[in-house]
């Protein structure tokens, strides 16, 4: 089964819990309250998304956490690649020539084509749509266009 990691799922609560917040900073510790995780994982996911310049920290008494740009301008891809790096469904689909078969193999071109497809419908879904609630946004790519286009 494809599935999202439980931190790049937990990455995602973070951020749509940042982008509620337009630029005010948050600490760690609040976050963790607001979005019941545990403190440590908070903490440890928050230093991959400043890592990935996804939300920029501020040390002291009113520091804390924020989107390092507009909501609008955040895509849950860029969320996923920055906890669980390159997105693709196979290594090949990745980067060419980590895969000793990948000149025999004959179904390499189409995991390309569904890679691409994955990573453009995480593209089109930004901070903004995952703060919605459910049912009040469309994604802005159908999958049978997708199909078509890749």
């Amino acid at each position: 089964m494809f599935r999202l990691s439980k931190l790049a799922d937990y990455a995602t609560v973070l951020m749509a819990s940042l982008s509620q917040d337009e630029g005010g900073m948050l600490s760690a510790q609040a976050l963790a309250e607001r979005t019941r995780l545990e403190g440590p994982t908070v903490s440890k996911l928050l230093k991959q998304l400043a890592q990935a310049d996804l939300v920029v920290s501020t040390r002291g008494a009113s520091g804390g956490y924020r989107l390092s740009r507009a909501a609008v301008e955040i895509t849950i891809a860029d969320i996923i690649a920055a906890i669980e790096g390159p997105l693709g469904m196979t290594e090949c689909s990745i980067h060419s020539g980590l895969c000793g078969r990948e000149n025999y193999c004959s179904v390499s071109g189409n995991l390309r084509k569904i890679s691409a497809a994955v990573e453009s419908a995480l593209r089109a879904v930004t901070l903004v749509d995952m703060a919605a609630p459910p049912r009040q946004w469309q994604p802005r790519v159908s999958v049978e266009r997708l199909s078509a286009e890749v």
